[in-house]
């Protein structure tokens, strides 16, 4: 598989659907410096589609390779995509990924590109290889870099039943005198949703902590609780 003519292909494309008009808000929003071509999430929907049609990886190698090769480009678009090819392969969405993944992480640095890796591409690999995949989200909890310590706590967002409960519960503890604003809101979110699986252990975790718990992460966490 040739991942240079895939990112070829794909800054082609894109520079074909760019908007200069939309390229400076959609930056603003996302409050960064890196440059945007303008292409909003419809318009990348069909690109992605082609794109992993014409080049599907052979191997893990090419997984890689390709996976890279979009996430080195300078525009933001190509980072989006990246992930959506990344996530386009389940196969190669495992454990042996996961150094990729974390890559991935700590270079986005920014809740766009950490969220949705987070959630899709980790997630996915402890929902299927939970056991070996607990280890590392536990390391992560109390990493040095403040996106990995999100992700360990994201990392569960829609497992429902599947969730550990208490590798949740301890990694939101672990980072509950945090007042990063992302981990707060990382906390919440994800007892928020695992209160639509299991509400009564989320409403004792928050009635028990009610003290430590951050206004955010409480707010976020008890949204749909009846206390």
């Amino acid at each position: 598989m040739d991942s240079d003519g895939l990112a070829a292909f794909i800054v082609e494309r894109l520079a074909a659907a760019a908007d200069p008009e939309k390229a400076g808000p959609m930056a603003a929003y996302m409050k960064t410096d890196m440059p945007f071509h303008g292409v909003q999430k419809a318009g990348r929907v069909p690109i992605l589609r082609d794109a992993v049609k014409r080049f599907p990886p052979s191997n893990r190698e090419d997984y890689r390779c390709a996976v890279l090769a979009l996430w080195s480009q300078p525009h933001r678009e190509e980072k989006y995509l990246a992930i959506g090819y990344a996530r386009a392969f389940p196969r190669y969405v495992t454990l042996s990924s996961v150094p990729l993944y974390r890559r991935m992480i700590v270079e986005g640095a920014w809740w766009d590109l950490v969220d949705e890796t987070a959630i899709h591409l980790v997630g996915r690999v402890m929902l299927r290889q939970r056991a070996a995949m607990t280890p590392r989200i536990e390391t992560w909890i109390d990493d040095r870099d403040m996106w990995l310590r999100r992700t360990s706590i994201l990392a569960q967002i829609g497992h429902k039943e599947d969730t550990d409960a208490d590798l949740l519960f301890d990694a939101c503890e672990r980072r509950i005198h945090e007042t990063e604003f992302f981990i707060r809101k990382a906390i919440g979110w994800a007892l928020r949703d695992y209160a639509r699986t299991d509400p009564d252990a989320v409403a004792t975790f928050v009635t028990e902590h009610r003290g430590d718990l951050s206004g955010l992460s409480y707010r976020e966490a008890t949204k749909h609780l009846d206390l």
